[in-house]
């Protein structure tokens, strides 16, 4: 199964785009976006540990989807301050993750480790630690950085049950390229859009790194690495969300793989036209009607 979605599903500026002015909460947003996909990453997980009542919220929140999974980001302190032990936190963490694990919800967990974190000796025994602590979820390990696509670190993650996360960034320096690789039994892809630009550039701003729309051909290009993944459990996940362009290049990846039209809001056709001929033909308020 493939399942395409974004990375977060509140954004201020997705107001009058992927959804009505007033919307933009999490609460209100995530039923809204939700229904467009099959999965959404959660991103608040990256900042703090959730609260299980928060948690229980995004569960109730998707009540009425049931092939939908969310996959969530581990808090940045065990991958950014890996010199401190966050012993309270671990706790912290997995207790309020309970929720989208018992009820079944969640996909994948993923380790998202910065640029800087390069493959060495002790690097790697540090993910393989980490792969340990929180082996109770299923685990994905995003590293941006070349040197850690080799056979030894993706035998080590297969040895853990953990998938690699297969990135789309912008080419520059020692980036890691687009690659189409499978381990632990799940896919899972992140684009992060091609601003070469302001990917480094110090005093760029969230917006400014994030704001790319992939072209039919780029997107195309990866329609032909998802199906060299095999049979895996296949997450796709857009983090180009500057105006909503990462659900504009969701919803065109949605109508490739499946070949049918997608449901699109009406305010996006109008934001990006070159979606008007995948939208669907919807009763659904809010949706282009074709």
């Amino acid at each position: 199964m493939v399942r395409v979605g974004t990375a977060g599903w509140s954004y201020p500026d997705w107001e009058g785009t992927v959804y009505p002015k007033g919307s933009a909460s999490s609460r209100d947003a995530l039923p809204l976006v939700a229904k467009l996909f099959g999965t959404l990453e959660i991103n608040v997980t990256f900042y703090r540990p959730p609260g299980s009542r928060m948690a229980r919220s995004w569960v109730e929140r998707v009540s009425d989807l049931p092939s939908f999974r969310f996959t969530a980001k581990l808090w940045q302190g065990f991958t950014h301050r890996r010199d401190e032990t966050h012993v309270a936190e671990e706790k912290a963490f997995k207790e309020g993750m309970q929720p989208l694990l018992e009820s079944g919800r969640l996909g994948a967990l993923l380790l998202q480790f910065p640029h800087s974190f390069k493959n060495t000796p002790a690097n790697l025994a540090y993910l393989e630690s980490l792969l340990e602590r929180f082996a109770e979820f299923p685990r994905v390990v995003e590293v941006r950085h070349v040197s850690w696509v080799t056979e030894e670190v993706l035998s080590t993650l297969t040895r853990h049950g953990a998938g690699f996360c297969n990135v789309d960034q912008p080419g520059v320096g020692s980036a890691s390229p687009p690659t189409s690789i499978v381990t632990g039994g799940i896919g899972y892809v992140r684009w992060h859009g091609r601003n070469k630009e302001n990917w480094f550039r110090k005093d760029a701003g969230r917006d400014e790194r994030y704001d790319y729309l992939y072209s039919h051909e780029e997107i195309h290009e990866w329609l032909q690495r998802i199906r060299m993944m095999g049979d895996a459990e296949i997450f796709i996940i857009a983090n180009n969300h500057y105006r909503g362009k990462a659900v504009a290049n969701a919803l065109e990846l949605m109508h490739m793989l499946s070949g049918e039209p997608v449901a699109v809001p009406e305010s996006l056709v109008k934001a990006y036209p070159h979606l008007a001929p995948m939208a669907a033909k919807l009763r659904t308020p809010g949706m282009l009607p074709l």
